[in-house]
């Protein structure tokens, strides 16, 4: 199985121009706590969550819309091939201890194409490798 097998499609992501006011709103709407923060042709550019915002920003005394999702975005984000083996995937999201990973279409212009989320993996991996993921991303350092 390949992270195309698992991942959700549809993903929608925020241009790094926009404001943490308006990625919220999206977020409400979609009902999701992360979004991508893309460039040009859907290339990904960073990852932006609601965690981030009340943070980084609100938490801060920043005005959320006067502060765009490209300044709050930090290094580079972490993703996936779209063809990458399920087990690459929790290797790589149990290493890089996060809970939901961008999957990028390497052979297609390097698009986004999708994300893998804790219930994408809950739907599509044995309860032990469920179990072990679990461990590793929710035990501290």
């Amino acid at each position: 199985m390949k992270a195309r097998d698992i991942m959700h499609t549809g993903v929608e992501c925020i241009p790094a121009h926009e404001t943490l006011d308006r990625a919220a709103q999206r977020m409400r709407e979609l009902d999701v706590g992360v979004l991508p923060i893309c460039g040009e042709g859907d290339m990904l550019t960073g990852m932006i969550t609601d965690r981030d915002i009340v943070l980084k920003c609100v938490a801060s005394g920043h005005d959320p819309s006067k502060v765009t999702a490209g300044e709050l975005a930090e290094g580079t984000p972490k993703w996936i091939d779209a063809d990458a083996d399920v087990r690459d995937v929790l290797d790589a999201m149990e290493r890089n201890r996060v809970k939901r990973l961008p999957v990028i279409d390497v052979k297609n212009d390097k698009r986004l194409v999708g994300m893998i989320s804790e219930s994408d993996l809950a739907r599509n991996v044995s309860d032990e490798q469920i179990a072990e993921f679990v461990s590793k991303i929710f035990t501290p350092h």
